[in-house]
């Protein structure tokens, strides 16, 4: 049938695009909430019955609308938020599209209060029912900021209202939203209203303790006992935020908040660089947790590239990838074991977080009778380490040099107690049992060893750099254009890799050395692993992560294997090398190596104190 092209409606376009951005009650909270942020609101309330399908009512104290705009924001492409092809090219705030008040007033029965003048305690309103706006504005009582009231979502449209789930699942959505944005802005208060019930209440954060109370609503009160803060800037990026530690993980990729520019979104490029940084010390089927903040120039990223802003596109993307992996694989390698123990202490010396109820392992403080009566009834600390290297010789002959362990370090008799103590007994010759100030060690002896050698020989490669090996008979491959063009111009970066790749033709390229560690490995199924990576990413971890592979099993099998009986400072040598190698909290398969017991959870299990 030939059909003459014709101007679509003002509303069928509407529902068009409300479509593409009102997907769900959540898709409307997110937007509302969004504008009030860009109005400059400082509180924002949000207000819901049945699952947001009824009403949504979002109030704000920002700038407010003015009188005359009105009528104008419930039209589609109106926005004060950008005026120029300039303005696009620079976006800073989280809304700019303008179609956003007109989709849901297409799709609902919209009511817009607004007021901006402080002074006064009365605005104006207008109200739209599926794209049939009132003409006449309408006074109404309005303090400083506005308030949108959306009711009946979709009773226009009810094919699009039949694919809405339960109220409860649109409410835990809609739940969802308001907890990232909270993440995303500690300087405004937010509160959440289901059916009359209050569900959430999120006050300013002034200091670190509020946030702390905050990033546990969202995530958790135990991932404040196993995250770490990390702070990174270089000449074109900033980042911050909280990862949690390797053994703390999820199942789901569900607890991953990525912000940019104070945007959350979700990019390949981000999910693929943090895998990276974790793919050492995080367990099989593992997913990190973490809330991450980059602050980057709104011109080196576009955010016009999808109608929900759920996605970003980055002018340097590789630069922006080595430079989260860099900064998410240096935190991890910095993590300590002593660092680990300190923060579990140091956190309830502030009283403002008691509130929150951590575990039992880190209300722990040094201030309880129990530990200073332990230390104090037996002299100084350096007084029960000269005690105890009395009680334990080096070994029963007094002679060390036979031990495959470096000695015990000389800081082991000053005034500090090592992080992980002193050993005390190895049980059914696999795990060490050692003492420190908090309470008890526990250390799977393989696995840490397993870690230690495996550092070690990482190091020794990274310092010696990878050799090639030429091959006997040079491998041939049929690529696409793309492929061999990708490979010519990233010859450089192979010849890093120990790749010797060379074009051949239009569509061949010809592999004539390999890493000597690699020897065994499928030659064409690497190279093209390789160039796929360089495609999508700007770079490729492959040969490295192949490298790894190899390293971590000669590692495995040098290490420490169980039933094997150590002395005693054989076991504080191993303690001491774990205080001071990277991520010897996990090994090379991502189990953890070293567990505690803090007093006060072992009086728990005796009922001591009661």
């Amino acid at each position: 049938m030939n059909q003459r092209i014709q101007q679509l409606d003002t509303r069928l376009s509407n529902q068009i695009a409300a479509g593409e951005v009102v997907e769900r009650p959540a898709s409307v909270v997110k937007e509302l909430v969004e504008n009030s942020l860009d109005a400059e609101s400082k509180r924002i309330d949000v207000e819901l019955q049945n699952g947001g399908s009824k009403l949504i009512r979002v109030r704000d104290n920002g700038r407010g609308i003015h009188r005359d705009d009105l009528s104008l924001a419930l039209s589609r492409h109106a926005t004060s938020k950008i005026f120029s092809l300039e303005d696009l090219n620079g976006v800073s705030s989280l809304g700019f599209r303008g179609e956003a008040l007109a989709s849901m007033a297409s799709v609902s029965r919209m009511l817009l209060t607004s007021n901006n003048r402080p002074e006064e305690l009365s605005g104006w309103q207008v109200s739209a029912s599926g794209t049939e706006m009132l003409a006449e504005v309408l006074p109404a009582a309005q303090a400083q900021g506005t308030s949108v009231e959306v009711r009946d979502l979709f009773f226009n449209t009810p094919a699009r209202r039949k694919f809405l789930r339960t109220d409860r699942t649109e409410f835990m959505r809609i739940d969802d939203v308001i907890k990232k944005v909270a993440l995303s802005r500690f300087d405004v208060s937010f509160s959440l209203t289901h059916n009359g019930k209050s569900v959430r209440n999120f006050q300013v954060a002034v200091n670190d303790a509020d946030k702390m109370r905050r990033l546990a609503t969202v995530f958790g009160k135990e991932f404040i006992e196993n995250a770490i803060y990390l702070e990174e800037e270089s000449t074109a990026f900033r980042m911050h935020g909280w990862i949690g530690l390797p053994h703390y993980s999820r199942s789901q990729a569900d607890s991953q908040y990525f912000y940019v520019n104070g945007r959350i979104i979700k990019d390949k490029l981000i999910s693929h660089a943090v895998r990276q940084a974790y793919q050492d010390v995080l367990y099989h089927g593992r997913h990190p947790i973490f809330a991450l903040f980059l602050d980057i120039n709104p011109r080196l990223v576009d955010v016009n590239v999808h109608p929900t802003k759920d996605e970003v596109r980055f002018r340097e993307g590789r630069s922006v990838h080595d430079f989260l992996y860099r900064a998410i694989h240096r935190a991890l390698g910095d993590t300590k074991p002593g660092d680990k123990i300190h923060q579990i202490v140091s956190e309830v010396d502030f009283p403002e977080q008691t509130s929150l109820s951590l575990s039992t392992q880190s209300s722990y403080s040094f201030s309880s009778p129990g530990v200073r009566d332990k230390w104090s009834r037996n002299g100084s600390v350096s007084d029960q380490a000269a005690a105890y290297h009395a009680l334990y010789p080096r070994d029963e002959h007094g002679d060390d040099s036979r031990s495959p362990f470096s000695a015990l370090d000389a800081e082991a008799t000053s005034a500090d107690i090592p992080p992980l103590g002193y050993a005390v007994a190895q049980i059914h010759g696999v795990y060490i049992l050692a003492e420190n100030a908090q309470g008890l060690i526990i250390v799977d002896m393989h696995a840490a060893h397993e870690r230690i050698t495996y550092e070690r020989m990482k190091t020794s490669c990274d310092a010696e750099g990878l050799k090639s090996q030429p091959l006997l008979v040079p491998v041939t491959l049929s690529v696409s254009d793309s492929e061999a063009d990708c490979a010519e111009q990233h010859a450089g970066e192979f010849q890093s890799l120990g790749i010797g790749v060379e074009r051949m033709g239009q569509e061949s390229l010809v592999v004539r050395q390999i890493p000597a560690l690699l020897r065994d490995s499928d030659v064409e199924q690497l190279v093209r692993d390789v160039l796929a990576d360089i495609l999508t990413y700007g770079s490729s971890e492959r040969v490295m992560e192949h490298r790894d592979e190899i390293l971590a099993t000669m590692a495995c099998h040098g290490s420490v294997r169980a039933n094997r009986k150590l002395t005693i400072p054989e076991m504080n040598a191993l303690l001491r090398d774990m205080e001071i190698t990277e991520r010897s909290g996990q090994c090379n398969h991502g189990r953890p190596t070293w567990a505690m017991q803090s007093l006060s959870e072992l009086d728990a299990l005796f009922l001591r104190g009661r």
